[in-house]
């Protein structure tokens, strides 16, 4: 028996295209606000069924039963409407591709450039719901397209979304449509919680990120470039091919491409951003739909290999191969070499070579030790070490080395992006040591997914590979790969320790499970340390995410920079999607990276001025210079040992007899004692060569051959000491013209610092007697490689270091040379005779 009603979804906005299936209606579920007063309805039966998602049941008889239903028509009526709306929901959130005969077969994952042009077009004819008249001027297209487009896929119309923003926000953060753009981009994103967007695979979804980014960095419309005049289908199609020549700026990059889960993250973003600009000074449509295709076709390759047969892995996530047969891997052993295949994974590195013979033989360094480090290195026949193509990787102290060359033909690129892997592997690890949690604490159970912590800094790692494999694919790495990568980066960029704490807060926080004590919520702000509790309070994110007081053993939260940091963060004043999706205001993690950039590139300013104070082509002889420094060195290294208390019994007879010169007012006596020492040495020496007791060859300096080589070696043996000695000479210039610009005022800032430094210490060589401060000089040189004053000897370096950095070197000027005539020669020096003859 078939029922008396059947289903239909609601009426949907046909597009060219489409063709509407007819069916046979028992009865209909229609939407309140769409259907007119005239549609089929029976008013008493529709205001008892109405719901609140504004739908009603509309059929012929009210009087129905419940087991006249025929439950196979019944779900088969369901079925469909739930099909429309499933072809409903696609249709809004990605426009319709035409496709053309004479088009070339794509896969079913992605697009060619053909249909993602012509999409593009499409995108723009859509129905605007709401008006782009606002507060500052009229909005641009590209922000009407992502408002509506974003509000669409948020289940919301444009006109709601901004409904429900003008109540969330204050009117000056309304009247700002970047916001606007933000928030619905940011609360669609907010959903995903995956790896990679899944929604990348589509190339309308692609499209409509890049024009996000133009619509934040030109919100408005420019009223020189209007379209009035024109009909609707001339002017969306002017639209689209200017939005496809358009670039995206380094600002509107920065700002939404981290918020993509995979397609950058906030401390490398502008690093990104120029890796994939280049020369350009912004993104195109092209660049941006072809990185994302490389990144995820990185993300298959790497889900595809998880899933081989790699026994020798075991719970270890597979990063990248490295195995080619145009370009191998070769391990080198004893002047031996072996190709082989290479594994990266989050944990280890393991290369397996490759064997005609047998079983293939497989080695394991790890690399989550403390102690494990990378090196580039250089490799050849029999020692000869030409060959600067290859890394060192080593998991400890004493292990054995793994030397692995990689070829390339083209360039060096290869090796570094490999260390530059490698290396990311180990500083990750780092960073889980000494930010992280200890592993079985029992803390993590009281913060709400601080258990996943680890995971999710996995992924930073992860994906930051992922993106250098896909810049590598598109030959657009940048000169140091290590910058792409966020815990490598980190690690030697200035204020990078505040970013990573940021790291840490936003990785390991969270919501904590049992409610802190009255007096601790009183004591503490959201995202700030207060002065009074800076040893016992905890760190807070802008969400409200705590990082326990107890996970800080990195000496790196308890320096001025980091105290000075987190008491300063402002009052947040936007919406909080999540920690991860700010509107109107910036991350935690966004707002140290923003820090850490300003001051790396006030680093680079200064860095350029250094690179235009160095002068090439200074040749010497470096083998017979350190031959004469041979003494100097001895002596030096011989102190060095003492200072280490690597002979704990020599170490102490030489503080105990250094304590007693000074204490013992021997000190003015040192000098005198010293000079006749070295009188009667040179006698003795003297009176034994007379008596031919020393040798014919006592005092010659003796220097080794190279080994026999061709005229090639013997060039890049001379090149490299010209570079070796050309590199120690600029240096030294660099200092000196670094100490000149500090005495002649060329920072003022710096100049000041060091004279209150200088006049400090004036005083105290005044008040203070001199063995004191002699003494306390010598205790601090003897303690400074001591468990108890490691930390805070590190501390203050790097605070030395980062100050000497931001000094610019003094300006140099180098003239070129004039080649003057016979008779401009003769009229100068007859002019400086005639000079000469008036005195």
């Amino acid at each position: 028996m078939l029922s008396k009603f059947a289903v239909e979804a609601p009426r949907l906005r046909l597009t060219p295209g489409t063709v509407p299936c007819k069916r046979k209606l028992v009865f209909r579920v229609a939407c309140c606000e769409t259907n007119d007063s005239s549609s089929e309805s029976q008013g008493s039966l529709s205001s008892s069924l109405a719901n609140k998602f504004g739908f009603r049941l509309v059929g012929g008889d009210k009087n129905w039963k419940i087991n006249e239903i025929d439950t196979d028509a019944m779900q088969e009526s369901v079925n469909q409407l739930l099909s429309r709306t499933r072809s409903f929901l696609s249709e809004m959130a990605s426009p319709i591709v035409k496709k053309s005969a004479g088009d070339r077969k794509t896969s079913p994952r992605m697009d060619d450039d053909d249909d993602d042009d012509e999409d593009m077009e499409n995108m723009l004819v859509n129905e605007q719901t709401f008006d782009s008249k606002v507060f500052g001027g009229e909005l641009s297209e590209a922000s009407v397209v992502s408002i509506e487009e974003f509000s669409r896929m948020n289940g919301q119309t444009g006109k709601k979304m901004l409904k429900i923003f003008k109540a969330l926000v204050p009117e000056h953060v309304y009247n700002d449509p970047r916001n606007l753009v933000e928030y619905c981009c940011f609360r669609f994103l907010s959903r995903n919680t995956a790896e990679i967007h899944p929604g990348l695979k589509e190339s309308a979804f692609r499209r409509l990120l890049f024009v996000t980014m133009l619509a934040w960095e030109n919100p408005y419309k420019d009223v020189n470039n209007s379209q009035a005049g024109k009909d609707t289908l001339q002017k969306n199609k002017g639209h689209a091919k200017m939005l496809k020549t358009r670039l995206v700026r380094e600002d509107a990059f920065v700002r939404i491409a981290p918020a993509i889960s995979g397609v950058a993250d906030y401390p490398t973003a502008h690093n990104l951003f120029k890796a994939l600009a280049g020369d350009s000074g912004g993104i195109s449509y092209k660049i941006w739909s072809t990185y994302l295709r490389e990144l995820l076709k990185v993300h298959d390759s790497r889900n595809s290999d998880q899933f081989q047969d790699f026994s020798f892995i075991a719970k270890e996530k597979i990063l990248c191969l490295g195995s080619s047969r145009k370009q191998p891997v070769i391990r080198w052993e004893r002047n031996t070499a072996w190709p082989g295949m290479l594994t990266l994974t989050d944990k280890s590195l393991y290369f397996e070579a490759v064997g005609l013979v047998g079983e293939k033989t497989t080695l394991r360094h790890d690399l989550s030790l403390i102690d494990s480090r990378v090196e580039k290195t250089r490799v050849g026949p029999l020692g000869s070490n030409v060959f600067d193509s290859a890394i060192s990787v080593k998991s400890g102290p004493y292990s054995e080395p793994l030397v692995l060359e990689f070829v390339d033909l083209k360039s060096e690129m290869r090796r570094d992006v490999w260390f530059a892997f490698v290396n990311e592997v180990i500083a990750f690890h780092r960073f889980l040591t000494e930010y992280g949690p200890k592993a079985g604490d029992q803390s993590l159970y009281d913060v709400y997914g601080a258990q996943r912590g680890n995971d999710r800094a996995r992924t930073y790692t992860a994906n930051a590979i992922a993106r250098l494999q896909a810049l590598k694919f598109m030959r657009r790495t940048s000169d140091d790969p290590t910058k792409l990568l966020p815990f490598s980066y980190l690690e030697n960029a200035p204020y990078g320790d505040i970013v990573l704490e940021a790291l840490a807060v936003n990785i390991w926080g969270g919501l904590m499970i049992q409610k802190p004590s009255a007096d601790e919520v009183n004591r503490l702000q959201v995202g700030s340390i207060t002065a009074t509790s800076e040893s016992s309070s905890h760190v807070y994110d802008i969400d409200g995410s705590v990082y326990l007081r107890k996970w800080m053993k990195s000496s790196s939260w308890r320096t001025n920079a980091s105290l000075a940091f987190w008491k300063s963060m402002p009052i947040k004043r936007g919406v909080v999607l999540s920690k991860n999706f700010v509107v109107a205001d910036m991350t935690l993690v966004e707002r140290a990276a923003k820090t850490c950039k300003d001051k790396y590139r006030v680093i680079e300013r200064t860095q350029a001025t250094i690179d235009a104070a160095t002068i090439e082509g200074i040749p010497t002889n470096i083998d017979l210079f350190r031959e004469l420094l041979l003494p100097l060195t001895m002596a030096a290294r011989t102190f060095e040992r003492l200072r280490r208390w690597e002979d704990p019994v020599a170490t102490a007879s030489f503080l105990g007899l250094s304590y007693l010169v000074l204490f013992r007012n021997l000190l003015p006596y040192i000098l005198p004692m010293s000079l006749i020492s070295l009188a009667c040495v040179m006698l003795l020496l003297k009176g034994l060569k007379e008596q031919g007791r020393l040798g014919r060859f006592f005092g010659q300096i003796t220097i080794f051959d190279q080994p026999p080589s061709n005229t090639i070696q013997k060039i890049i043996a001379l090149k490299e000491a010209m570079r070796e000695m050309e590199k120690y000479l600029q240096n030294v210039n660099v200092i000196l013209l670094k100490i000149r610009s500090i005495l002649l005022a060329g920072h003022p800032q710096v100049t000041t610092e060091v004279s209150i430094a200088l006049l400090a210490s004036a005083a105290v060589l005044f008040l203070v007697p001199f063995k004191y401060i002699a003494g306390a000089v010598i205790f601090d040189l003897f303690t400074m490689e001591l468990e108890f004053r490691r930390k805070m000897v590190v501390t203050f370096m790097r605070l030395l270091k980062e100050r000497w950095d931001m000094v610019p070197a003094a300006p140099i000027v180098v003239l070129p040379f004039e080649y003057e005539s016979s008779d401009n020669q003769l009229k100068k020096e007859k002019r400086d005779i005639d000079q000469t003859s008036q005195y």
